[in-house]
């Protein structure tokens, strides 16, 4: 339990961005509270790459220890709990919490992801994050010449299809019912021999997590390793649309370049806020944000 509710700066999302900001404004000598309710979104992902010196490692073995690291400056207190509400009050903002705690800052920084909706394909959401992946550069070497698919339309489905033939030759596309895919499109993916299968798909046949096939609903299959997707999300906490912060088309907390969100004193960090979804992105703007919040501060004090 923190005894003391009113603090300089309010982390809203224990992961690594926030965990990032508030190490910076720990070290800046700040009284900072983290409020995070112990369910990031990579917690089925069995390993985290692209990160240097952790490349490899669990993530929650990554956060466990950035927490205790963080923990270790006096200034920075930590409330597990879930935020429901906020709002403007005289020099700053409050939050409340599920448990009915409230807590006051002059500024916030959130830093709670996004919340993945998992399409209507039985075994898609057991097979997320360990063989049902979204990101080639966080996952794609570890899958690298094996049987991959693509499970996405569109734009989204050339796309994919243009980046993941680095990493295997052995990639199909899965539109999952009747192609939306230019002719154009559809020209280039037959030049570089990749198929296009748009069957409807009636469940995913895993192992713990690890795909097997693809069961189509006309009983047929598909053998796979691996296969790409990106469903679409939501942002993982309301709050800051009820303050006021803006979206970008996307769907994304809309920041500047120091991640200022447009409701002045907020700011917002990882990939909440940015559509590069990385442990290591998530770390650099958790970093800045802390330092841009710092200075703000100090400006206003000196």
């Amino acid at each position: 339990m923190v005894d003391n509710k009113n603090f300089e700066v309010i982390v809203i999302g224990g992961s690594y961005a926030g965990l990032s900001s508030a190490m910076a404004l720990g070290r800046a000598l700040r009284r900072v509270l983290i409020i995070d309710n112990g369910l990031p979104c990579n917690r089925q992902t069995p390993h985290s790459h692209n990160f240097l010196t952790q490349d490899g490692e669990k993530p929650n073995v990554i956060a466990d220890k950035a927490k205790s690291q963080v923990l270790n400056y006096e200034t920075v207190k930590f409330h597990q709990g879930l935020v429901i509400s906020g709002k403007k009050v005289k020099n700053g903002f409050e939050i409340t919490t599920k448990d009915d705690q409230a807590f006051t800052a002059k500024k916030l920084i959130f830093a709670t992801g996004l919340k993945d909706m998992m399409p209507k394909v039985e075994g898609f959401s057991q097979c997320w994050g360990i063989s049902v992946i979204h990101c080639p550069y966080c996952h794609g070497y570890e899958v690298k010449n094996q049987r991959t698919g693509i499970l996405a339309d569109g734009n989204s489905a050339f796309h994919y299809a243009q980046l993941i033939r680095n990493w295997t030759k052995d990639v199909s596309i899965f539109t999952n019912g009747k192609s939306t895919l230019s002719q154009d499109q559809i020209s280039k993916i037959a030049k570089n021999r990749i198929p296009i299968i748009e069957k409807e798909i009636a469940y995913m046949e895993h192992e713990n997590g690890s795909l097997r096939h693809i069961v189509f609903k006309d009983k047929t299959t598909f053998e796979l390793d691996a296969i790409y997707s990106q469903p679409v999300f939501e942002q993982h906490c309301k709050v800051p649309q009820m303050l006021g912060c803006e979206l970008t088309e996307q769907g994304h907390i809309k920041v500047d370049a120091l991640q200022k969100t447009s409701v002045r004193n907020v700011f917002a960090c990882g990939d909440m806020a940015s559509p590069m979804r990385s442990v290591a992105n998530a770390v650099a703007t958790g970093n800045l944000v802390g330092a841009m919040v710092n200075n703000e501060l100090t400006e206003k004090e000196f």
